[in-house]
């Protein structure tokens, strides 16, 4: 009789992503992964092959996550109301899971992610064709995502240091980049 499996890929993604937003990238190793999912560290390679697997399994999750939350997010049928939304929603991500946040934006997160991409951008870059027109919509939806990761960059780095109220500081940011990106025909 095969023995039980002791743990899950899902189990194992679920203890990386929580290693990485308690601990940082250092903790992120196969013996502290199995430790967290209680199973010895050899264990593991039934399920992933290596750590840059472990990595690329932890940052596809958090990408897919991520495509759920901006998709949820989208519902009022308004396009400046759904990009606000959707802003809210990236913006809130990226405070709740900072590490793996700042991971799946850097150069060689997930190597081969493009269709992974294309198909969490898809709600979004409609959304924009909406308001900016459809010829005008791949640069205005890089415009709002470069805008708000930087924003959201300085705010997780504690850059903001001149004082004042940083929300209201969003919130102007959004509000002009949203109206800069109207199609003329509006």
């Amino acid at each position: 009789m095969p023995a039980h499996p002791q743990t899950s890929t899902a189990a194992i993604v679920a203890a990386g992503r929580r290693l990485l937003e308690e601990r940082g990238v250092d903790a992120l190793t196969m013996r502290d992964v199995a430790d967290a999912v209680g199973v010895r560290a050899p264990s593991l390679y039934k399920r992933v092959r290596n750590r840059s697997d472990l990595f690329r399994l932890v940052l596809e999750d958090v990408a897919d996550e991520l495509t759920g939350v901006l998709d949820a997010a989208a519902i009022s049928g308004d396009p400046v109301a759904d990009l606000r939304a959707m802003t809210a929603a990236y913006r809130g991500f990226a405070h709740a899971n900072p590490v793996t946040y700042t991971l799946m934006m850097a150069p060689q997160a997930v190597p081969g992610a493009t269709a992974r991409s294309v198909r969490s951008s898809a709600t979004f870059l409609n959304i924009v064709a909406q308001q900016a027109g459809p010829r005008h919509a791949l640069p205005a939806a890089r415009t709002i995502v470069a805008w708000a990761h930087g924003f959201i960059t300085m705010e997780l780095a504690g850059a903001f240091r001149l004082g004042g109220d940083v929300e209201q500081a969003w919130d102007f940011g959004l509000g002009r980049l949203l109206t800069a990106i109207r199609s003329p025909a509006d």
